[in-house]
């Protein structure tokens, strides 16, 4: 078994330029502080009990449980922002939900849509929220630009 059930979580985020969409995508992983990790995308659910944490070291190398959004762009001038929202619910034996918005628009607009989408998807599961949480960044693209943010999951 590659992954046991992740019992802590945490935020990150990050912009970068680069020489390339890839590369500033990589500019933007290593500024959120994982860059040197191998990211595995997940679907979007915080297991039951799985505490939120401030940044862990990860391994360099390490397959990382991820849920994130990304945006690249080549418009100079454009403002691109990713954002991530986490919706807890009342009752912390259920599941958490992890919703990833990003888009060519102001970090205030994308973080509040961002919100929205996990609200109504635990109300979809008819959980009752406890609390929402997000993370949202923004970027004013120079060349090619990247923003970048993530829900990590770990053991």
């Amino acid at each position: 078994m590659i992954f046991k059930t992740p019992t802590k979580h945490f935020y990150v985020s990050g912009t970068s330029e680069g020489y390339t969409m890839l590369n500033a995508f990589d500019g933007a992983l290593l500024n959120a502080g994982i860059g040197n990790t191998n990211l595995v995308k997940m679907s979007s659910i915080v297991p039951p009990y799985c505490r939120l944490v401030d940044r862990i070291d990860l391994p360099q190398g390490a397959l990382v449980p991820i849920a994130y959004a990304s945006i690249a762009q080549a418009e100079p001038g454009v403002t691109i922002s990713a954002a991530v929202a986490v919706a807890y619910p009342e009752d912390e034996s259920q599941a958490g939900l992890i919703m990833e918005y990003s888009a060519p628009a102001r970090k205030d607009i994308v973080e509040k849509h961002v919100r929205a989408m996990a609200e109504k998807g635990l109300e979809k599961r008819h959980l009752k929220i406890k609390e929402i949480k997000t993370v949202a960044i923004q970027t004013t693209v120079e060349s090619i630009g990247a923003a970048f943010a993530a829900v990590v999951l770990w053991d």
